[in-house]
């Protein structure tokens, strides 16, 4: 049994909090579209303020959460056409950052200006462009996530604040092992099987899928009360990480029905998004999405997934955040590995060499 080498250089360290301690010249997740509509949001992202709005004709714009002429955070302020207005002036912005209007004032300063970030709405996600100083604008198109506009799916999301590092929540994701444990009242199901699942773990370029298998399982609470299972079940777990997000794919066939390995396949589905986002180097915004198929009392039936899997991440929010308290308190402490960490672990080397810039 091998020692995990965690990186605890965030820990009690916030004398270098600004972007440049996370990986950049990528996209991340801000929100779901679903939370800016008709007032500005304002979030933490990557060590910077931001707020986020909706102009009038519909577009998404991302500033920082500063008026240029007395700092009150512009969250504060109203949207006015396409442009956000400060609360204490009125100083008027667009989406480029430049304020457009001063009232009682005619001439604008050139130096009336705020930082803008890129920012691109698709499927349903609004994503954030944070560039090093060699790339301030985007080198690429975020990801795409077409399972949000899949006729086959309903769909619904929220997001959760973490008082964690983001790659805590990685860990979590990749390690769907801790199932038995964490979730056994939900998407558990027999513990014994989880960790002795099949499971391959395959890295190409940054993204790693860890895949697992587990014939002939008893299916847990969410699975029975969502599709018509005849009696046990054999389930799968494909959970692909890339630097920006997570994509997990969960679900089970009727025993024998039909092979796992088939990307075609039938039965219930869970599609998961999502989207770990640094807010500061020691806390996390985790903005999720859960897809699936019920086949019977299709909205019904959406409902109570969405609820289940909000009582799992309530689950897991507390096991994550109680593990980061004690990873502080014993900050000296060696880790070490077991059999389920190598996707987590590879994961871990991913974004250090991101960070580096290779």
């Amino acid at each position: 049994m091998s020692v995990q080498h965690f990186n605890h250089s965030n820990i009690d360290d916030q004398s270098t909090a600004d972007r440049s301690s996370f990986p950049l010249d990528m996209w991340y997740v801000a929100a779901l579209s679903k939370e800016v509509q008709d007032k500005p949001l304002a979030r933490m992202l990557l060590n910077e303020a931001v707020v986020l709005y909706r102009t009038s004709d519909g577009k998404v714009g991302a500033l920082e959460d500063r008026c240029c002429h007395r700092a009150l955070p512009l969250s504060l302020g109203t949207l006015e056409g396409n442009g956000i207005r400060c609360g204490y002036h009125g100083l008027l912005f667009d989406t480029t950052g430049a304020c457009i209007e001063i009232p009682g004032q005619q001439k604008i300063p050139s130096k009336a200006k705020v930082n803008s970030y890129p920012v691109v709405e698709q499927n349903s996600l609004i994503w954030i462009w944070f560039g090093s100083e060699e790339h301030p604008e985007p080198t690429c198109r975020p990801p795409i996530y077409t399972v949000h506009d899949d006729e086959r799916y309903l769909f619904d999301g929220d997001v959760y604040h973490y008082e964690a590092p983001y790659q805590l929540i990685h860990d979590n994701l990749l390690d769907l092992s801790h199932l038995g444990y964490v979730h056994l009242h939900t998407i558990g199901g027999n513990a014994k099987i989880h960790m002795n699942a099949e499971m391959n773990v395959e890295q190409i370029g940054n993204s790693v899928k860890v895949t697992r298998y587990m014939p002939n399982s008893t299916p847990p609470p969410t699975y029975s009360a969502a599709y018509p299972f005849i009696g046990n079940v054999d389930r799968w777990q494909e959970i692909t990480f890339l630097p920006s997000h997570l994509e997990i794919w969960t679900g089970a066939v009727d025993v024998n029905s039909e092979p796992l390995d088939n990307p075609d396949r039938g039965g219930f589905h869970l599609k998961g998004f999502h989207g770990v986002t640094p807010e500061t180097n020691e806390t996390s915004f985790y903005i999720w999405t859960q897809a699936s198929n019920p086949t019977s009392a299709p909205e019904e039936n959406m409902k109570l997934v969405i609820e289940q899997t909000a009582l799992t991440f309530d689950e897991d929010k507390v096991v994550i955040e109680a593990q980061y308290k004690n990873l502080k308190r014993f900050k000296d402490k060696k880790l070490i590995d077991i059999h389920v960490d190598v996707g987590a672990n590879r994961a871990r080397r991913i974004i250090e060499k991101l960070k580096n810039g290779a």
